[in-house]
């Protein structure tokens, strides 16, 4: 195996620390996958959605929940990810990493407007909730201005990773498939769903397994490129 320079930029980040960005980056992308196979077989849109509540309120309430507790548990993933990145390209880690997490903002912000809606049919039925939602779902709301910040993020991590040997090119273009994630309310899950989903697991998971080795009193990093990762061009970053 091959062995570059030392870094020693993100090495020294106390915040979110290896710990807690390890586990952010192993957790979250899990959540955000079951979440979204459990209601695989409904409907996309949030009529479908909402009847699918009616029906199997528990497999719903615990899909919605998977997924959106997902979204929130990835922050520190999405901080320590762009420390890595920002020891070599500083103006892509900031402007990937702020507009990751606030998208991560929106998509909590949605999770609220998920679960009214699925109040809504337990207290007044599927039908008058589905007009409500129908007439209310256009409605202006401050975090509307963030959904360009909830696709572009995650490419601008994923270029940013690539470029810093973070991560190599398949897994790089997996993390910026996140950015194909439906977004908005009551949205079901899709072929792209699962893309999305499934690209977070295989571009993040490795790298919080590697977070957690390096550990909170890690020393200057040494990027090691595997010799058998060819496949991938795999980039970890391991404690020197």
């Amino acid at each position: 195996m091959t062995v570059t320079s030392p870094s020693n930029t993100a090495s020294h980040s106390v915040f979110p620390g290896r710990w807690v960005g390890g586990a952010s980056l192993i957790i979250g992308p899990l959540l955000v996958l079951a979440g979204a196979l459990l209601r695989v077989r409904f409907g996309f849109f949030f009529p479908d959605q909402l009847s699918a509540y009616e029906h199997h309120p528990d497999l719903m309430t615990a899909s919605y929940s998977l997924v959106s507790a997902g979204w929130v548990v990835l922050w520190p993933g999405v901080a320590l990810l762009a420390a890595d990145i920002g020891a070599h390209y500083r103006e892509l880690a900031v402007w990937g990493g702020v507009l990751a997490a606030l998208g991560l903002f929106a998509r909590a912000f949605h999770a609220g407007v998920d679960h009214a809606g699925f109040q809504l049919v337990t207290a007044q039925g599927v039908a008058s909730a589905t007009r409500t939602v129908s007439e209310t779902h256009g409605a202006f709301h401050v975090f509307s201005t963030l959904n360009a910040a909830i696709m572009g993020g995650w490419i601008l991590l994923a270029v940013g990773a690539y470029r810093s040997r973070v991560l190599g090119p398949l897994r790089a273009a997996a993390l910026a498939l996140a950015s194909a994630m439906p977004l908005g309310v009551l949205k079901g899950t899709t072929a792209w769903s699962v893309a999305a989903a499934a690209g977070l697991c295989v571009a993040l998971l490795p790298l919080g397994v590697t977070a957690w080795r390096t550990g909170p009193e890690a020393g200057p990093l040494l990027r090691i490129e595997l010799e058998h990762g060819a496949a991938d061009a795999g980039v970890f970053v391991l404690a020197g």
